[in-house]
Order: structure tokens, then sequence, then C-alpha cells
């Protein structure tokens, strides 16, 4: 066990930005050192520990279970402190944050042209990252620090926050609805179900294409079509909407897009939309945060901008 009273508080900062980049060089750009000196401050920090923290993988770094069972409270700490001593410091015209956000391809080609105009006006020195959303329950990317925002459809990490706070437990996640989305059947231009009415018995009798971002063959339209005792066939499974649409658009499957998709991306003459033939919840999209974040300015400017940029497209917030 390290001393506390001689251990250099340095070195936590080091592993807070390796952790977050996965990356060497990038954490020493971002803490405007040396790579050899990052290189030695972690092996300071693992000798100090007596875990190697972090094993080359790749073009960056992978890190050990001890690495990541730390790094929450190491992170959560150096915020806090942050927020304690620089109180109300983030300026946008002059800050220079990278911030990660994970959706899926639809919300970005909604979303990111207005977070971009954001941006150029008020903070160009500002960088955003936009990874794949590849799961309904992205908790564990927020508490990993992975992301900064995720934004997406969450109903059971709702539910779960929801009912967290019922059994008087603060959650450790915050969100806020952005818009509520209407999802519709889409179909290549002159496909035989475009003319004449979409019935639940032609749908179903169909071949389908689902978007799924986690990769698993079922989706919140089929828990649509089991509530009244249908199922699909589903042919092909992908975890892009672009795909998605790109397939529809030259053959005879359909697939179920949020309405928007279409107009946002241009695709719209080539492919037709109808009403589903059958009842199913709007979609409500919330971006979700960690709560270490909630206090920290730059962050609150980062979720401002992206209800500014959801409000821009769809004309609602909340």
């Amino acid at each position: 066990m390290p001393n506390f009273r001689t251990f250099d508080l340095n070195l936590l900062r080091v592993f807070d930005q390796v952790m977050a980049e996965r990356n060497l060089t990038r954490a020493a750009r971002n803490l405007n050192m040396t790579q050899p000196s990052v290189s030695n401050a972690l092996n300071r920090l693992r000798e100090a520990l007596g875990d190697k923290l972090v094993s080359r993988s790749g073009y960056g770094v992978e890190p050990t279970p001890r690495a990541l069972a730390l790094w929450p409270a190491v992170s959560d700490a150096l915020r806090q402190l942050e927020s304690a001593l620089t109180p109300g410091q983030f300026v946008a015209a002059a800050a220079t944050n990278t911030f990660v956000l994970a959706m899926a391809d639809a919300t970005a080609a909604a979303l990111m042209p207005g977070l971009v105009e954001i941006i150029e006006r008020d903070a160009p020195g500002i960088s955003m990252r936009v990874l794949p959303l590849t799961t309904r329950d992205p908790r564990r990317l927020l508490d990993e620090g992975t992301v900064d925002l995720a934004i997406g459809f969450f109903p059971a990490v709702l539910a779960d926050l929801t009912a967290q706070s019922q059994a008087g437990t603060q959650p450790a996640f915050g969100h806020e609805r952005l818009y509520d989305g209407e999802y519709v059947c889409v179909m290549r231009r002159n496909h035989p179900l475009s003319r004449g009415p979409l019935t639940l018995e032609r749908f179903c009798a169909a071949h389908h294409l689902l978007v799924s971002c986690s990769g698993r063959p079922y989706g919140f339209i089929d828990e649509a079509l089991a509530a009244v005792g249908q199922k699909r066939r589903i042919v092909l499974t992908v975890n892009q909407f672009f795909t998605a649409g790109q397939v529809v658009e030259t053959s005879d499957l359909l697939t179920v897009l949020p309405r928007h998709f279409m107009k946002v991306t241009g695709m719209g003459p080539e492919l037709v939309a109808r009403e589903l033939p059958f009842e199913v919840p709007r979609v409500h999209v919330e971006s979700l945060w960690h709560h270490r974040q909630a206090q920290r300015s730059d962050h609150a400017w980062l979720r401002l901008a992206v209800a500014a940029a959801a409000h821009k497209v769809f004309g609602q917030i909340g």
C-alpha cells in the first residue's frame, strides 16, 4: 500500500488521462507532457500500487481489472477538485475540450449538423468524437468515463432510475428528454406494398430488415407485434440505419426507421414511408450522463448544446 503522505498526486492526473484516452501519446498531448514522461509517471504509479494498470494493446493500452475499479474514484475526485478550485472557469469561446458522445447513426445525422454549427459559432476550439451506440444500457460506458454523454432510447435504464428514486436512493445518472421519435415502415419506391393498404397481415407476411444497434435479433417492433399475437420474418439484421436505407432501397425487404431519418439524410426520393399497421409506443430519445459530470460547467455547456441542436431539428425539448 502506498504511503499517502508521500504519494505524488500528480500521478493520478496521468492515470486519469491514460484511462480516458487508452493511448499514451494522446494522454501526453492532453497533459502537455512528453510520452516518455507519461510512461515514467505510469511506472511510478505501478510501483506504488503494485499493479501493472495497463498493458499494450494494438495502437493503445488495455486497463487491468484493478485500473478499471480504481478509475471512477480517481476521476470523481479530480473532477470535484477541479470544480472546487476553478468554479465557473469554462468559457466556450476559449475552450479546447474534447467531448465524446455515443449515439446511433440516425441520431447523429439529425443532431450533429446543429452541434457543429454551435461549435463553429460559439466554441471553435472544441472537438467532438461520436462513437456508435451498441447498447440499450450505456451506464457502464458513462461510469468508466468512456463517453461523456449517451443519446438514445433507454426505457429499461429510465425505469430503473425511477425505481431507485422512488425507493429513496439517489441515482448515479441524470437524463433529459431531447425529443420523441416516431417510427414508420420504410420500403423502396415501387415496392408492391407501397400501393394499397398496408395491413398487419401484409406487413407480417413480408420479409424484414431489423436495425439493432446491439446486434440482438429482436427489437421493440417485435415486442409490439408479440403484444398482438404476431411476429415477422427477419431476413437481415444490421447495426446502422444508413445501411438499412441502402439495402431496402435495392431490395424487397421492409424496415422500420425513425420518421426524421429520410429527411435529414436525403434518402427520401428513393424510399417510401408507410404508417405502421399496429400501435407502437413513441420512442423517447434521452441524453444520459453520470452525475459526477453534473456540476462541471463544461459538461453543462455540452448538455445545453445537444438540447439546442435537438430543438432546432425537432422543435421540442422535454
